[in-house]
């Protein structure tokens, strides 16, 4: 009780943030109790302006206080949440400063109640069932992909028709098992996920990990909805300008926000003349129904001009698009197959992944010179895919490909890709466990194995510290490229192993490192200096968040990109940001 008051203040100070030009109203405070009149502490408190699709939420404190910033005016749905308890609604309530105290009633029925639990918790269940490590990792790490695993949709019994089908569409999207895991991933997640047992063992796990709680948070988390149910808001970026852009990747848009006035735009990426799926058209059904995508954006960085890139996966181009003149640039891959996560170099220079052939490329704007420097395989194996598969796409006009085919080489995947202060270009290969370095006049390189499996999208803080995230281990790791030594924190995420962090960001303003909560609904904020974790749970379930970014008022920007998008709560992804105290940092430092 003692904090809230500081609480409301900075919530206050903060209040001119939410609004736009339609005006500013007051925002909305009371308490969240139950039924007995006792507070429910950390409850998650949002308001949905009814027509702007956008929804602002905060947490109560450990009375039950709450206190909405001021918001853009209008009518709202406002909605506390708690797990245990049933979501209590109030519809259409105007924004006017005025007092709403929400009763929560217990969730009685056993099976919703355990329903609610983010996607981690059922996902330990599967887990668990695992024959042994090495099934477990290849699970966790090709099973949760682009989608959580453990959400509503994954957890349904099925036949083994209907399990190989599942399995060919992960295959041609790139998430390929072994024979021996996909022989048995039937019969364990059936009976993992089965309902007459499922309630009772994640019961255990409640007692034994508390779930994580905002009580005490003074944060402010805002979500806007972008694209449709069909939609994969993949990644996001934050312009210079105050804009944040993101990429509808089985729509082929590329999206503006404007959080000054919750504006969005969406601009058509040009098909560049090929089909649907791009140049794996002869393999279509890796596509997921009502999907347009051509090109397929990925990945999205501001250059120093201004000019959006956009790495298109199924086009094999990279596209550059003018903010000014609303026109696009399309440019060939020359060599290599699949541009994925895409970086800038201090010299301008654009370098990215090409997960598919196992490639690093770049690009210099200004001379135009492109570069592709392959990377070592494993084995001769992968070795070997990856230098047949661009012929097995060409064959593939003429012989289409069968459609049960789940079995292949793993691919070593190129993934995460960032500039060190020297100008070294460091990149990961997800599948084969390892981190490299590229000398870029050279074209050199130097590998790395990790200590721990799944290294993903990896980022450098100002002192030239690498920082990994571990997909399939659940952990984040700091590499000292000088030292060449690893130290490793496992997540806090419970039940431990659990979480799948997709991505990670360095704030290099404060050196605070952001990971993605990717399989738990969260974001988590590291602190290097006292090596402590935060936990901020997000108001919205199958919160599949893919990239983070941030934005000179200190916000922390990610979106939510489950594949597909009707599997998330809303049924349409968003665009979300995380104020800490509910204020910008600019605002702070002025007071």
């Amino acid at each position: 009780m003692k904090r809230f008051p500081q609480v409301m203040l900075v919530a206050l100070a903060g209040c001119l943030l939410a609004a736009g030009p339609g005006g500013a109203a007051q925002g909305f405070h009371g308490r969240v109790l139950d039924a007995q009149e006792r507070p429910v502490g950390g409850s998650v408190v949002s308001a949905r302006n009814q027509t702007l699709g956008r929804s602002t939420s905060v947490y109560a404190d450990g009375d039950g206080n709450y206190r909405l910033p001021d918001l853009v005016d209008g009518t709202y749905d406002i909605r506390a949440r708690h797990f245990g308890f049933k979501d209590r609604m109030k519809m259409g309530v105007p924004a006017d400063g005025r007092k709403v105290d929400l009763t929560l009633a217990l969730e009685t029925d056993e099976y919703d109640r355990m329903a609610a639990l983010p996607s981690n918790r059922w996902f330990a269940l599967a887990l668990a069932a695992m024959p042994n490590d090495h099934m477990r990792e290849e699970f966790e790490r090709q099973c949760t992909f682009c989608h959580q695993q453990g959400n509503w949709p994954t957890r349904v019994e099925r036949t083994p028709e209907q399990w190989e089908k599942i399995f060919s569409l992960m295959a041609r999207m790139g998430g390929i098992l072994s024979s021996e895991t996909r022989k048995a991933l039937p019969a364990v997640l059936n009976a993992a996920y089965d309902h007459n047992t499922s309630t009772a063992k994640l019961k255990e796990h409640l007692e034994r990990y508390a779930l994580p709680s905002g009580a005490g948070l003074p944060v402010v988390i805002d979500e806007w909805e972008v694209g449709d149910r069909a939609s994969v808001q993949h990644d996001i970026v934050v312009h210079p300008a105050g804009y944040v852009y993101s990429v509808d990747t089985t729509k082929d848009f590329l999206y503006r926000l404007d959080p000054r006035s919750n504006e969005r735009k969406a601009f058509k990426i040009p098909d560049g003349g090929l089909p649907l799926a791009g140049v794996f058209y002869n393999t279509t059904n890796v596509l997921p129904p009502n999907a347009d995508a051509h090109v397929a954006p990925h990945s999205l960085q501001v250059a120093s001009d201004g000019k959006i890139w956009v790495t298109l996966c199924l086009g094999n181009k990279v596209g550059v698009f003018d903010p000014k003149t609303e026109a696009w640039r399309l440019i060939d891959q020359q060599d290599g197959l699949y541009p994925h996560t895409i970086r800038f170099d201090q010299k301008g220079r654009a370098w990215y992944t090409l997960a598919v052939s196992n490639h690093v490329a770049m690009i210099d704007p200004q001379s135009g010179v492109q570069k592709v420097i392959r990377l070592p395989a494993r084995t001769w194996g992968q070795a070997i895919a990856v230098r047949v598969t661009p012929w097995f796409l060409s064959l593939g006009k003429w012989i289409p490909q069968p459609e049960t085919a789940s079995e292949g080489a793993m691919l070593p995947v190129p993934y995460g890709i960032d500039i060190a202060p020297d100008g070294g270009v460091w990149f990961s290969q997800l599948n084969v466990h390892r981190i490299g370095r590229i000398d870029p006049d050279s074209g050199r390189y130097e590998l790395f194995d990790t200590p721990f499996p799944g290294p993903r999208r990896l980022r450098f803080d100002s002192q030239g510290n690498l920082w990994i995230p571990g997909f399939s281990s659940g952990v984040l790791a700091r590499f000292n490229p000088e030292t060449k030594e690893f130290k490793i924190w496992s997540l806090p995420t419970n039940p431990p192993g659990t979480e799948t962090p997709y991505a990670l960001n360095v704030d290099r303003r404060n050196d605070i490192v952001w990971i993605c909560g990717t399989n738990s609904d969260t974001l988590i904020r590291f602190d290097p200096k006292s090596e402590t974790f935060t936990i901020f749970p997000l108001p919205t379930r199958v919160t599949y968040t893919r990239e983070i970014d941030f934005d000179a008022e200190g916000g922390v920007w990610t979106s939510n990109s489950n594949t597909p998008g009707w599997h998330i709560e809303t049924e349409r992804p968003q665009i979300i940001r995380l104020l800490e105290n509910g204020v910008p940092q600019t605002a702070v430092a002025a007071r």
